[in-house]
């Protein structure tokens, strides 16, 4: 069982039942413990009775739409969503992108390219949650201060003016990573997606603005993210504000 599995859990959300057992069966062989919901009223179930690390979801099922329920669920967790679709289109991944999917495979697929998939995102999605904040604080770790947020690198955690964890995906950290390490510096869309590539995430331009979109969003109720995070036309992004770094809570 490799580390990402240990104790990973996966829900699968798709009306067909063969694909559903035929990925339960798979997964639970790799080390996963997975559940499985024929559409969105029966994943809203399992949701309410706990979180997985990872939902693999299809986007068209009867009773209620995927990308919505993906939107939906990004709006308030920042639970890895992989979608699954039959729809390959450029025009397809960027929408599934846009509504806050971490990655977007189409079907039909290869088992072990899903188990790739998975185990990336995963890796990507190791944030703190603020439990885990809490019973790391008073460890001596360095901390980057910019505009009025806090980036802790070795808690993976972006910490609000008011000092609260605020969640982000594990691609909008390494975004954010990216910019924190390169203030002030143009960073050219082919750079980030250099920069941000982890394992085999596959990033093309239109992703790349579909996650400086999201990650400005998360920073918008404290600061004009726009602002912050500034478009050169032509040329990429540029993160515009300085970064302090101290040791420990100074």
């Amino acid at each position: 069982m490799s580390e990402v599995a240990a104790q990973a859990r996966l829900l699968v959300i798709d009306d067909d039942q063969g694909l559903r057992e035929t990925l339960a069966d798979f997964f639970q062989i790799e080390g996963y413990a997975v559940s499985q919901a024929a559409n969105v009223r029966e994943a809203r179930a399992h949701l309410s009775a706990g979180e997985p690390d990872l939902m693999l979801l299809d986007i068209n099922m009867p009773g209620g739409d995927g990308l919505t329920f993906a939107a939906e669920m990004r709006g308030r967790s920042a639970i890895p969503i992989i979608i699954l679709s039959g729809k390959g289109a450029m025009v397809d991944r960027v929408v599934g992108l846009e509504v806050g999917a971490d990655d977007y495979l189409s079907k039909p697929f290869e088992l072990r390219e899903l188990l790739a998939r998975v185990r990336a995102v995963l890796r990507r999605a190791r944030v703190v949650s603020p439990a885990h904040f809490a019973a790391v604080a008073q460890a001596e770790h360095r901390t980057g201060r910019f505009s009025t947020f806090a980036f802790m690198p070795d808690q993976r955690a972006l910490l609000s003016p008011a000092g609260e964890v605020i969640e982000l995906t594990g691609a909008e950290y390494n975004l954010l990573a990216a910019f924190i390490e390169r203030p002030n510096r143009i960073l050219s869309r082919d750079a980030i997606a250099d920069l941000t590539r982890k394992d085999d995430w596959d990033a093309f331009d239109r992703s790349i603005d579909t996650l400086v979109s999201r990650l400005r969003r998360k920073l918008a109720p404290y600061v004009d993210a726009s602002q912050l995070i500034q478009t050169v036309r032509g040329e990429g992004y540029v993160l515009a504000t300085d970064v302090k770094w101290s040791s420990g809570s100074n």
